[in-house]
């Protein structure tokens, strides 16, 4: 892992069931390894719900501002639906770097979600890269953001 020099600490909360807990694990090292805080919401149990963690993350970054999140199921597809139900959450299932650098740069995406049997860890440190070193762009792409929460209900 390649550390980036001149990076800001950030707090990032991480959540996952029972089918993303090993790569929770690489996605936690990597992140301490590059100096941000990390708070964990991960299962002591074989079988647990997804929503569950979800939710708990949700809720800590939107408390917490200036923070984001990382969600890790088996695919990642319940995590992200699970996220987006809250207002002021953009949750962004990544599956390479590109995406994750375009929803940080064009969608200020405050969660990452990531699915543990779909991506090998080679892949998920780049997507970590993207999504931890990419800025929102903001500009015209601020405007749609606030036409998304528009219509939020949660």
């Amino acid at each position: 892992m390649k550390l980036k020099k001149g990076f800001d600490e950030m707090k990032y909360f991480l959540g996952a069931d029972h089918a993303g807990i090993k790569l929770a694990s690489f996605v936690k090292d990597f992140l301490k390894h590059k100096g941000h805080e990390v708070v964990c919401f991960l299962p002591q149990e074989k079988k647990v719900d997804y929503p569950d963690y979800a939710k708990e993350v949700c809720r800590a970054v939107l408390k917490n501002q200036d923070s984001r999140g990382i969600l890790i199921c088996g695919t990642g597809i319940g995590m992200s639906i699970c996220a987006n139900r809250f207002k002021g959450i953009r949750a962004a299932l990544c599956l390479d770097a590109y995406m994750a650098k375009m929803t940080r740069l064009h969608n200020d995406a405050n969660i990452l979600c990531l699915g543990e049997r779909l991506l090998g860890e080679g892949i998920v440190e780049s997507i970590l890269e993207a999504f931890v070193d990419t800025e929102f762009e903001g500009g015209r792409h601020l405007q749609r953001l606030e036409k998304i929460d528009e219509g939020a209900h949660v």
